[in-house]
């Protein structure tokens, strides 16, 4: 028979139902990553913009709205947090707490399978009700487990609930987005939001039969409600500031630190855009960070199990794989094609008359290019129509502008309106072809709400000298009062990045290969006395030192061979440094006020997931570029870091016993 440990108040059971508990409790990741990868991240913000939100001005309206509800949804979630915990420890609540908010956002989830063209209004609705339902569940999921795993299981199993995490949202992220290509129309986003519903139902079920609800302390309630006694705990907390201090401090470095990890999480694929990566390449590595994080959240979470004999494998694995993927990345940008290492080519340059790559924008029939005026490289022809006015608005059918480049792609920025119409798109004479339809290209510029920067990408089938000519069509949309064509800009694109991704993944495993038997031959030999080194503590502080090489690299990185093996750093640490902080935290709070404090645990979450971007969107703002933001971000993880340091673990875990022990004798 295993006895549980006092930090988790329920009779002793046997190793069989223990196990049967931790996988219950573990899988609950699998059930909500769903909702943070398909929803949050890759799906719902791309069809939010450009289908629900297609009837607002802007797609920066759009983008503007979805900020402002998952703004909103924060701060609810923020004040909300630590009063429903504190509430849950008093009223024997947790699971009760982690069923209500479970069930609100897997019905706010359904419910998006109605959102369409134009229902913008319900998508922020039900985004900001799921939100914070499964910020909610998720703190009173966290809350459990000091509850369910002993005190010196709570690294292993809190990585395993991430690595679940990473396999379980990573699969059905990958049968959305077949279903988004297979299905017609919007179905296959709508029904990708149901199947996170469903998933998320489905599997909650588990912890809701196998977890026993932890005891309630209602020794001191004296005649008070609930709310009353929830609201005195939390303000005795906040006056009794200093007996927890080691634990605050903690929280203050977590907040510092795990604004980097969220803002490296938040803006990665944005800024492989930026730097010119294919929508491919950024969803596998996407895809590639959910399944390599979950051998390396297991790994990361027996760095600090002393009893753990592989712990100097584990450690040599991580510190090779740290010196060989950038020495990897870099010479393979280096001695590689650029066709095989997605290097950028040369850019493309202006001559005979045909523009090079740039942004040109359309203004009384000329095009301003580098805030000068360059008279000729637009031309409307059109008998008997004035040419600014074709250019600005032309307005009959038959009406074109021409604009010789010397380039591939374009894109092309037009607005919407109601008394717009079609018009025909063609690359030297003959009709572009839609990629959607591989058809010709006919942009419908009609809407009955104006709507401004709306765009349509455009690619030639080779590289070179083109004209675009675009024509106002014959058959005009029946429902437009007119025929117009309002041309706002056009972008010269780069040239196109290439490179063979399966020889890159071929020199990544050829690198894990090498390492594992590195690891496995001298890692023992080498690394034994470091690796005794390491605790909970010590292990989060090697993820962040990987976080600074990630940072530092990412500033100079400019290849699709460097961007892969820089995702796969991530994927090394970006599970097993939150499974880890979560885990040294609920060591620090006593048991019998999870609920309490793992709602400021989770404020602490809710404000790293907005000042990071924050300060990353103001250095960006003041250096123009995201390169300098990205390397801001070593700063984080210095000061982070360095706190961390700071905090007295074992007196903080000291307080937590006495405190679980003194509320047991008051109950008892």
């Amino acid at each position: 028979m295993a006895t549980a440990s006092d930090s988790v108040p329920h009779a002793p059971i046997d190793d069989t139902t223990y196990k049967r508990r931790i996988r219950a409790w573990t899988l609950y990741d699998w059930a909500n990553s769903a909702f943070y990868t398909t929803i949050l991240a890759a799906v719902l913000p791309v069809y939010f913009s450009q289908v629900a939100g297609a009837t607002l001005p802007s797609e920066a309206t759009a983008t503007a709205y979805w900020s402002l509800a998952l703004s909103f949804a924060l701060l609810i979630s923020a004040v909300l947090s630590p009063i429903l915990g504190t509430v849950s420890d008093v009223m024997r609540g947790k699971k009760r707490f982690l069923a209500y908010f479970t069930t609100l956002g897997v019905i706010a989830v359904g419910f998006m399978v109605l959102v369409d063209r134009g229902d913008w209004a319900l998508a922020l609705v039900l985004i900001a009700v799921a939100r914070i339902a499964a910020v909610a569940a998720g703190t009173f999921y966290d809350s459990l487990l000091p509850h369910v795993a002993r005190e010196e299981d709570r690294d292993v199993v809190s990585a395993r609930g991430y690595a679940l995490g990473y396999l379980g949202g990573g699969l059905l992220l990958a049968i959305n987005v077949v279903m988004i290509f297979v299905l017609p129309g919007t179905w296959g986003p709508r029904l990708s939001f149901l199947t996170v519903a469903i998933w998320w139902a489905v599997f909650s079920i588990p912890i809701l039969r196998q977890v026993p609800e932890p005891p309630a302390d209602t020794s001191r309630l004296e005649g008070r409600s609930v709310i009353a006694e929830s609201l005195a705990r939390l303000g005795k907390t906040f006056k009794d500031i200093r007996h927890y201090s080691e634990l605050f401090k903690y929280l203050v470095a977590f907040l510092i630190y795990n604004d980097a990890i969220g803002t490296i999480i938040t803006i990665a694929v944005i800024y492989g855009a930026e730097l010119g990566f294919g929508d491919v390449e950024l969803i596998l590595a996407l895809l590639l960070v959910q399944f390599v994080g979950i051998p390396f959240s297991l790994i990361f979470g027996r760095l600090p199990d002393a009893k753990n004999a592989l712990r100097p494998v584990f450690l040599a694995f991580i510190l090779f794989n740290l010196v060989a993927l950038p020495i990897v990345g870099i010479a393979g940008r280096q001695v590689l094609a650029e066709t095989q290492s997605g290097a950028p080519p040369a850019p493309f340059e202006a001559s005979d008359g045909f523009v090079g790559q740039g942004h040109y924008s359309a203004d009384d029939a000329s095009i301003v290019y580098d805030g000068e005026w360059a008279s000729g490289t637009i031309s409307a022809v059109e008998s008997g129509l004035d040419a600014d006015a074709v250019v600005q608005s032309a307005s009959a059918p038959g009406a074109r502008v021409e604009f010789p480049f010397n380039g591939q792609e374009l894109k092309l920025i037009y607005n919407l309106g109601p008394d717009q119409g079609r018009f025909d798109v063609l690359i030297d004479g003959a009709p572009a072809i839609d990629p959607d339809t591989d058809g010709p290209l006919v942009v419908d510029a009609y809407s009955a709400a104006p709507r401004y920067g709306e765009f349509v990408d455009i690619s030639a089938e080779a590289p070179g000298q083109h004209t675009l000519t675009l024509v106002v069509s014959e058959d005009s949309n029946p429902a437009s009062s007119g025929n117009g064509l309002s041309l706002s800009a056009i972008d010269v694109q780069p040239p196109a990045r290439e490179s063979s991704l399966p020889l890159i993944i071929a020199v990544i495993v050829a690198v894990q290969i090498v390492a594992g038997i590195f690891a496995w031959l001298l890692g023992k030999p080498l690394f034994s006395r470091l690796a005794a080194t390491l605790d909970t503590r010590r292990s989060i502080l090697l993820a962040l030192g990987i976080y600074t090489v990630i940072a530092i690299w990412g500033f100079f990185l400019d290849s699709t061979v460097e961007f892969w093996c820089l995702a796969w750093l991530v994927a090394i640490v970006q599970g097993g440094s939150q499974a880890l902080s979560r885990s040294l935290f609920s060591s620090l709070s006593p048991a019998a006020k999870s609920g309490e404090f793992f709602g400021f645990y989770g404020v602490m979450e809710k404000f790293s997931a907005i000042i990071g971007p924050l300060i990353f969107a103001a250095a960006v703002a003041i250096f123009g570029q995201s390169r300098p933001a990205i390397i801001s971000l070593c700063l984080f993880f210095a000061v982070g870091g360095w706190l961390l340091t700071r905090v007295n673990i074992a007196e903080g875990q000291r307080v937590a016993r006495e405190e679980d022990a003194a509320l047991a004798a008051r109950g008892a």
